[in-house]
């Protein structure tokens, strides 16, 4: 049985749908992105923690954690966090300040959160994912539901604008952050259980169940999965990929 899960994930890999999904169970967590550091203060703000220039960093810190903790369980035994790959060594050089002298990322994370069952969240056809960033960067909208509807916005409409050399910068990142998360998996010796993001948008009612399954919960009834998050792919989207395919080519 697991305390807790970590969902290590790149940008649009599908992590809010399946965040969704695991918080749907009311089994298995709330998982967020506790530890995106644009989002600290305001996630403490809603803890009612005291502000952060009114405490000692570490008493900060341990206040923090104990507050994210208890978030992610959202009311049931495990805890859910997701984390992108960008985040992971704050995350560590927090949790040593709070737990000094441990010899790994993993043997911190333990002593923080519990026996974790790692996901890692990847996307095969990283071309995509990258016309999936630059577009949400350019228009301002991440997330949508199924009925269309914004679920999240963080800039004013803006008409997207086809670039080679960012899209090419983008594959070349999540490329890299991808292996950076194999790399950490081999040195803490951990076996994640992996996740694809064309199995999950095709049939997430399966990858919930395998989840559940993993972290020993009952999993839902598959009627019972209602994804919450609809994909933002398009016609501009493929129009994208197939001017990238023919510059890349020149």
């Amino acid at each position: 049985m697991f305390d807790a899960y970590i969902i290590c994930g790149t940008p649009r890999t599908g992590s809010t749908l399946l965040c969704n999904l695991l918080a749907s169970t009311k089994r298995t967590g709330n998982p967020h992105s506790f530890y995106r550091r644009q989002d600290i203060l305001e996630w403490a703000e809603d803890w009612g923690l005291p502000p952060r220039d009114t405490m000692r960093e570490l008493e900060f810190d341990t206040a923090y954690l104990n507050a994210a903790i208890a978030a992610g369980k959202g009311g049931t035994d495990i805890l859910g966090l997701r984390l992108m790959r960008e985040n992971l060594g704050e995350l560590s050089a927090i949790l040593d300040g709070i737990f000094p002298g441990l010899p790994s990322d993993k043997a911190r994370f333990e002593r923080a959160f519990g026996r974790v069952l790692y996901l890692h969240l990847s996307r095969e056809d990283k071309l995509a994912q990258a016309v999936s960033l630059v577009k949400a960067e350019q228009t301002g909208l991440w997330h949508v539901a199924p009925d269309g509807t914004e679920i999240e916005r963080v800039a004013p409409p803006a008409e997207p604008q086809y670039d080679f050399q960012r899209i090419s910068g983008e594959v070349a990142e999540l490329e890299a952050y991808d292996a950076t998360w194999n790399v950490w998996f081999a040195q803490q010796q951990i076996t994640p259980l992996r996740l694809g993001y064309e199995r999950l948008s095709a049939d997430p009612a399966a990858t919930l169940v395998a989840i559940c399954e993993a972290l020993g919960v009952r999993p839902p009834d598959i009627a019972d999965v209602k994804p919450g998050v609809a994909k933002l792919a398009d016609a501009t989207s493929l129009d994208w990929m197939r001017r990238y395919r023919l510059d890349a080519a020149n």
